[in-house]
């Protein structure tokens, strides 16, 4: 998947297994029930992102984040038991392989304002908007 800010990907070419191709389906069916506003979290997904143990605690943390919420990196932070760790958690968001499935567009500012996103700020702020949550303008 890409974002309007993205160009072309290059993934290594594997030969995918029928249980893989139909774990894509899968999340790939998910997706559309959640551009269709008929999926709110994507928990029936099995996920196996590659990171260090710190990157998935992150990432665990925002799996949580329910649909419709946002949460600063503060908040993650101390979820995830390193309260002064915010520039960390931010780094770690910031490589977060499965955004929307592990909604990492769900993590703002502390005083509210829209924060970096691989997709762009205005894909962002699409994204919780669709959600239904209120975002400031941004030049």
């Amino acid at each position: 998947m890409l974002f309007p800010n993205q160009e072309e990907l290059s993934f290594p070419k594997r030969d995918g297994s029928a249980k893989a191709r139909a774990h894509l389906d899968k999340a790939a069916k998910a997706l559309m029930r959640y551009f269709e506003g008929k999926e709110k979290n994507f928990s029936g997904l099995t996920l196996a992102a590659e990171g260090t143990a710190f990157q998935k605690s992150v990432w665990a943390a925002l799996a949580r984040i329910p649909f419709g919420e946002t949460r600063s990196y503060a908040d993650i932070a101390r979820e995830i038991g390193n309260p002064k760790g915010m520039r960390a958690v931010g780094l770690a968001n910031g490589k977060n392989p499965l955004p929307i499935i592990v909604p990492c567009h769900r993590v703002i500012g502390a005083n509210g304002s829209l924060t970096g996103f691989g997709g762009g700020l205005p894909t962002k702020k699409w994204l919780l908007e669709f959600e239904g949550i209120a975002t400031p303008s941004f030049v």
